[in-house]
């Protein structure tokens, strides 16, 4: 490695949000340098051969949010991304032997729901339109940064008459769209800040149907269902089109890296120069602001302009000297939420889950989508109950999928990958530590596995168990949280990272945000990293 280098643009971080920012910047013309820690790019959206001829999406595994927009304007697909549908995409077992099958096929979904109860067969469709019409109002808001519209105290922050107007255009533009709601707005506002149990209860009675949803508002979150700020996350299984259709997931071909992949190339097409394990050290600056970035191993890359794909934590206290930041912004920075309570068990096996409520022979349907262990709202209340005392759920929650049931590049023949998301599992354990527990916690989300599928203990060939410490120190999220800090209401939007600078700028002239820590925040989105390049290049013009 050099040591040493001019740059127009230095980004901090090679996930899919820096790497979404280098492209736009250097589709605009600009130098840019990409530092990557790790020896593979694409953060948590990454895929590693863990064991021989197993091609594994170690962390993130499904994608729908990733912005169409930039699939076109960076020409994704034609670098190799290829999504691939999931078709049905939800699949909940029950110890009863019933189970609950749905997906984007609307008569599947009347027929399933309808085995448990007619009044939500008919009632589920009206849900969906519901939450489609909220989310279809507030995804512009996704395609462009925050605005910063509270009286910030005086001295800290001198916000400039142009960004007033834009800003004040952007809160104009979303009253005018919540506007169009209607009879919608107060449970457009309930979902945005309620709790999710509620809101399902008044929809539904068939606990299957409730728990299938609720599932979705609580993962990547240290919250129980119960709790206000859950709802919110409802929404996302209706953001986003990059599935093909709004609101279908899908699996990247060849792994979740195929996205890394394709972003790689866009960017060397485009001049960008990528260095993976250059672990960023320091961000330099000087009397006027950022002056470049100096490395781990001792080299210094210049550059007026360092935009950072890691979290707040990350880049303000680790990466900075104390003093060269505001005392006010220092304290907002040391109260983000970092809670986490989430793990990932990774798997290969010999054959496919074989379940007993729905017995088949290979890959069957109800394999290619999510399929949840998690049977009542209860039991889910039960596994936050545990995580709130510092303890590793009893019975956990598990979100799980077989990519192999769509994708053949990624496991030898006859063989499949089966990847676990797993809710709760603390950061901070009562008693004991996450390296001498975790393969006893994964054992036990294989038993709960087993009491649906007996077959999968014995068909496990290889196995992979994240804690959340793991997760800190692989991925470098501080607390082993996904999304870079809770995405609770107050820490969403014109309040992500902090209050007064939503913007992706900070109060270091030349240093900006483009990853997760800053709006729209967590999942494969994309748009911090293209929001972050528009206010760089709105600057630097």
């Amino acid at each position: 490695m050099a040591k040493h280098g001019n740059f127009d643009c230095i980004i901090i971080g090679g996930g899919h949000n820096g790497l979404v920012c280098a492209a736009y910047l250097a589709k605009a013309g600009r130098k840019v340098c990409v530092l990557e820690k790790r020896h593979v790019l694409g953060g948590c959206a990454t895929t590693e051969q863990l064991w021989p001829g197993y091609k594994v999406s170690t962390a993130a595994y499904v994608i729908s949010l990733f912005q169409t927009q930039i699939l076109r304007e960076l020409r994704l697909k034609e670098y190799g991304l290829k999504i691939l549908p999931r078709s049905p995409s939800s699949f909940t077992p029950l110890p009863d032997g019933r189970s609950l099958t749905m997906g984007p096929d609307e008569a599947l979904n009347q027929r399933e729901i309808g085995k448990f109860s007619m009044r939500d067969a008919a009632a589920y469709p009206h849900y969906e339109a519901l939450l489609e019409r909220v989310a279809s109002t507030l995804e512009p808001t996704l395609s462009e940064s925050a605005p910063d519209p509270l009286p910030l105290p005086t001295g800290w922050r001198n916000i400039g008459l142009g960004k007033r107007l834009r800003d004040g255009k952007k809160l104009l533009d979303l009253y005018s769209a919540v506007k169009g709601l209607g009879s919608d707005l107060p449970d457009a506002v309930e979902l945005l800040t309620a709790a999710a149990r509620p809101i399902l209860d008044r929809w539904f009675e068939s606990d299957v149907l409730k728990t299938t949803l609720a599932t979705d508002a609580i993962i990547g979150a240290f919250t129980s269902i119960s709790s206000p700020g859950s709802a919110y996350v409802l929404l996302h299984h209706v953001m986003g089109e990059a599935g093909g259709a709004r609101g279908v997931w899908g699996y990247v071909e060849g792994g979740m890296g195929g996205l890394a992949d394709s972003l790689e190339a866009a960017c060397k097409d485009l001049g960008v120069e990528i260095r993976r394990e250059a672990p960023v050290h320091s961000i330099q600056t000087g009397r006027s602001g950022v002056v470049g970035v100096g490395l781990e191993d001792g080299s210094q890359l210049n550059g007026p302009v360092v935009a950072s794909s890691v979290d707040a934590h990350l880049t303000f206290e680790k990466m900075l000297p104390p003093e060269v930041l505001p005392e006010e912004f220092r304290q907002a920075v040391a109260k983000i939420d970092y809670s986490s309570a989430s793990a990932k068990v990774n798997l290969a096996l010999s054959e496919p889950p074989n379940f007993t409520c729905l017995p088949s022979n290979g890959v069957s349907p109800h394999h290619h989508g999510t399929m949840h262990i998690g049977p009542t709202l209860d039991y889910l209340e039960r596994a936050y109950d545990d995580a709130k005392y510092g303890r590793p759920s009893n019975e956990p929650i598990l979100e799980i999928t077989m990519p192999t049931s769509v994708d053949s590049t990624i496991a030898p023949e006859g063989k499949h990958i089966l990847s676990m998301f797993v809710q709760y599992a603390p950061y901070q354990l009562a008693e004991g530590n996450w390296d001498d527990q975790k393969e006893a916690f994964g054992d036990r989300c294989v038993e709960m596995l087993a009491r649906y599928a007996p077959n999968v203990p014995g068909a496990i060939e290889h196995r992979q168990v994240l804690s959340p410490p793991d997760i800190e120190r692989i991925y470098g999220l501080t607390g082993g949280n996904i999304m870079q800090g809770a995405m609770s209401p107050h820490q969403l939007y014109c309040f992500r990272p902090v209050a007064g600078w939503a913007d992706h700028r900070t109060p270091v002239p030349g240093l900006y945000l483009c990853g997760a820590a800053s709006h729209p925040g967590g999942g494969v989105m994309g748009a911090c990293g293209r929001n972050a390049a528009t206010e760089i290049l709105r600057d630097k013009t």
